[in-house]
């Protein structure tokens, strides 16, 4: 332990500092694998405002030490892990929802506010946060602003990058700055709050957020359309979207998902179908029922085996949390489940979706797949025993075929869990080298020392 070090972070946190091994042991992991490859923090503290993370980067950069920013920890790319000597800020006690301005239209809040409590807030003034993490119940504003989360509803509202419109940061040299302003319009100068959000916390530490709402849609239908063949389930999302309807949700489950799912939560998913097309349309109750209809006859035309409505919001739930089960139905295959994330052009979902199972048969690794298949977003979930030697190599060769073939469909390594320190190997082959040079310049010009979130991306 640097005792010095120490001393001084303790005039910022009083007993806001762990440092025992037992208690920092938590804070050295997220939920990406690799978990040998993981060094505990120096320490974790816990700040309440702007002014004792900007003390506290200063401190840390008098003894070379790092600082990582942290929330839930529920990364799936290693952003959060700890890869040099490094003090964990973890922003449990700035979880607070500031402001709901129901005429303005925005809301602020504190980086660990949970996405969940944002949207039951805004509900309450018939507003809305459309961004939807699957597990949008412990996720963080400020995880998901680090990484542009999406969700299932990007296909129809976009990303949580098109709903944040100022950010408070702090720099790595202590400054505390205001990223934009607080309105819906603003080209005034670069935008700088768009360079920090998806930035993976590399840039700087995100201490309070401005998020753009939107009014709440009167009401909403969910349906499920099992396919017997995952061409067709597809095809049905391409010809929905090319007779002009933009469902709030188009998300595509495989075989291997229904059925887990079902094995371990059983709520009558149909486990003979190949694929099921989860559809959530959302709106004015009065066009809800027309557009249901004319979207039943696209999947009939699209050889739906069978197409299966809620009729009332608890069984819109009861779909709903059928889908968000998807991860922890998995873990129950084997002891670790490793859910990646890569993006193609939708016409490329059938190619990508085959090439996985034949990838994953090749390596005799089990693999369900779902996705959001609106913007052709893929989420493999692979189940395997990370302590089996075997296993992890065949993994690592999967994996790695995984995102050449991904990049070869034309497609992108991820779309909104981030690059981490578990895919930065890859990234070169996903960006133009230029565009690379000017990331890394970037990173360069905002953290000369590279103390910030350090060996993540690049």
């Amino acid at each position: 332990m640097d005792k010095t070090l120490y001393a001084e972070l303790k005039k910022i946190y009083s007993n806001d500092i762990l440092f025992e091994k037992e208690d920092m042991y938590p804070y050295a992991y997220d939920t990406s694998p690799n978990p040998e490859n993981t060094l505990l923090p120096e320490f974790v503290v816990f700040p309440v405002n702007a002014k004792q993370v900007s003390q506290t980067i200063l401190t840390c950069k008098k003894y070379n030490t790092s600082v990582i920013a942290r929330g839930a920890g529920t990364c799936h790319c290693g952003g959060c892990r700890v890869k040099n000597k490094s003090v964990v800020m973890h922003f449990s006690k700035m979880d607070k929802i500031l402001e709901i301005n129901k005429e303005d239209l925005i809301a602020k809040v504190q980086p660990n506010a949970v996405i969940k409590q944002i949207n039951d807030e805004a509900e309450k003034q018939g507003l809305f946060f459309p961004p939807d993490p699957s597990n949008l119940a412990v996720s963080t504003i400020g995880g998901a602003a680090a990484l542009s989360s999406g969700g299932p509803r990007t296909f129809k509202y976009g990303s949580t990058k098109d709903y944040i419109i100022n950010l408070e940061v702090v720099l790595a040299d202590g400054k505390i700055i205001k990223t934009g302003a607080d309105i819906a319009k603003n080209v005034t100068g670069y935008n700088l709050t768009s360079l920090f959000v998806g930035s993976e916390g590399t840039l700087g530490i995100i201490t309070e957020l401005t998020i753009r709402l939107i009014p709440k849609p009167q009401a909403k239908k969910v349906t499920l359309a099992y396919f017997d063949n995952l061409i067709e389930a597809t095809q049905a999302v391409n010809n929905i979207i090319n007779s002009g309807f933009t469902p709030a949700t188009l998300d595509l489950l495989d075989k291997n998902t229904l059925e887990t799912i079902e094995k371990f939560n059983p709520c009558g998913l149909l486990c003979n179908k190949e694929a099921a097309l989860l559809i959530e349309l959302d709106g004015f109750s009065e066009s809800l029922n027309i557009e249901c209809k004319k979207i039943f006859e696209i999947l009939r035309k699209s050889n739906a085996a069978q197409i299966v409505q809620a009729q009332n919001e608890e069984e819109n739930e009861q779909i709903w949390r059928a889908r968000r089960s998807a991860f922890a139905a998995v873990t129950k295959l084997k002891p670790n489940v490793i859910t990646e994330d890569v993006v193609v052009p939708r016409s490329k979902i059938v190619e990508l979706v085959k090439g996985i199972q034949k990838i994953c048969a090749n390596y005799n690794i089990i693999v369900c797949i779902m996705g959001h298949a609106g913007d052709g977003n893929i989420h493999p979930n692979f189940a395997l025993d990370l302590s089996n030697k075997e296993e992890k190599e065949n993994f690592e060769k999967a994996k790695d075929e995984l995102f050449e073939l991904a990049l070869k469909l034309e497609g992108s390594l991820s779309g909104e869990h981030g690059i981490g320190c578990e895919k930065k190997k890859y990234l070169k082959d996903a960006l133009d080298a230029g565009a690379v040079e000017y990331m890394e310049k970037i990173k360069k010009l905002f953290d000369p020392e590279n103390i910030i979130n350090p060996y993540k991306m690049f």
